[in-house]
């Protein structure tokens, strides 16, 4: 098929020289997964499941515009979460049909965990969606069970061995229809070693017999949160022995990155950042401030090395005070968390507003992690938000290049 030459994830060469965008616009999913979180994002982490916004339909066709405008190499359109595309279908179908409408030759890719395949495989064709990942970890119930949390399908909740009989027979099913409808399916599996690593030829063979492409098999990423948090991740030996062995029954994806929910660019260049909504939306009236001018930054760090705090948890910041060249530490600010719970987000306004009021000397609060809400109320005093996963020190210079001879954007929230 044409388009697959053009697509970085089915086609090894052309994922050195095409560009792909993944817009997040499915935050929902219908499966907990054992080895996943959707909470956690940092900048630096790449795996499925991160994001740093949500989009609705109608911001999913401004964002490929842009890119498609800034990359002229863009060939594939991916809805690949934070949640499953197919349990967010309405929003997945809408962002679609508007991209096509501006766009018809764009390549538009979905995954899912096919759980809901054979509801909406029918309308994929229809959509002329030919490429579709499907994660299939596992064919028996048993080693299925070991995976899998729960499955949330038809107002039920299943669990157990129950739970990945559903799920499997669904994946089944809508992977035969696809590959019968001329849908070139890639059955990704997560290799969990002591768990499924020795079934996984037996996964391998079984997609091939209902028509699959290929088989992206992929090491587990020990996600902050899961259950499998403190689970070995799988070497790329083990991964690489384990491909060479199914090679002989169905072709196999050597070049993932396992990509984010919003990577845009190059596998191998992820530029999601570049491209966050908030870099899009200038204020109609920015300020700048001057290289020369001293900055002060507060920063939510635990112990001064690293930037590893989340606003709303931090009882104290660390202020600095430079002019990018260096900074020193000039005061260690108490405060009282700005979140104790949702219960209390809600009823404790007098002591959010305190916290507000003892950053609001600083031209930004640098943090892990920051809610829209905080974010938005600390634009209003003149306080920049910036969020980093970095030491301290490399924190403090990200945030003096945002602040220092440019405008102060909007910023958008996840």
């Amino acid at each position: 098929m044409e388009t697959t030459q053009r697509h970085p994830c089915y086609s090894a060469e052309a994922h050195m020289r095409y560009a792909r965008m993944h817009l997040p616009v499915a935050p929902a999913c219908n499966i907990q997964c054992n080895y996943c979180t959707r909470k956690f994002d940092c900048v630096h982490e790449s795996r499925p499941g991160v994001t740093s916004e949500l989009l609705t339909p109608e911001q999913a066709l401004d964002k490929f515009l842009w890119v498609k405008e800034k990359m002229d190499n863009l060939s594939v359109v991916g809805i690949a979460g934070p949640g499953d595309a197919l349990a967010n279908w309405p929003k997945v179908r809408s962002s679609i049909v508007m991209i096509r409408a501006v766009q018809p030759d764009v390549i538009f890719c979905l995954s899912t965990n096919g759980l809901m395949l054979p509801e909406y495989a029918q309308e994929i064709v229809d959509l002329g969606i030919r490429h579709v990942t499907v994660t299939c970890n596992a064919i028996d119930p048993v080693i299925g069970a070991k995976l899998y949390q729960y499955v949330l399908v038809k107002g039920q909740r299943l669990s157990g061995v129950d739970a990945a009989r559903v799920l499997l027979e669904n994946q089944m099913q809508g992977i035969r229809f696809l590959a019968d409808h001329n849908v070139m399916v890639k059955v990704n599996i997560v290799m969990v070693k002591g768990i499924n690593d020795t079934h996984i030829p037996a996964v391998v063979k079984a997609v091939k017999a209902l028509g699959a492409f290929m088989t992206n098999i992929m090491p587990l990423i020990p996600a902050p949160g899961s259950v499998f948090e403190h689970m070995a991740q799988t070497s790329m030996k083990e991964i690489n022995d384990i491909r060479n062995f199914c090679e002989v029954d169905l072709k196999q994806m050597r070049h993932c990155k396992q990509c984010r929910a919003d990577a845009i660019g190059l596998l191998s260049e992820d530029r999601s950042q570049e491209f966050r909504m908030c870099n899009r939306n200038l204020q109609a009236e920015p300020t700048r401030i001057t290289a020369r001018e001293p900055l002060k930054i507060a920063v939510a760090s635990k112990y001064g090395r690293l930037v590893d705090q989340h606003f709303g948890h931090a009882s104290q910041f660390r202020i600095y005070q430079g002019n990018g060249q260096a900074f020193r530490l000039v005061e260690i600010r108490q405060v009282e968390k700005y979140c104790l719970g949702s219960a209390e987000c809600i009823t404790e306004e007098n002591r959010r507003e305190a916290v507000l009021e003892a950053l609001q000397d600083c031209n930004a609060v640098l943090t892990m992690r920051i809610g829209s809400q905080a974010k938005e109320r600390l634009q209003h005093k003149g306080v920049l938000s910036v969020e980093s996963c970095d030491s301290v020190e490399n924190g403090l210079q990200y945030a003096w290049k945002k602040l220092s001879g440019r405008k102060i954007y909007k910023e958008c929230a996840l």
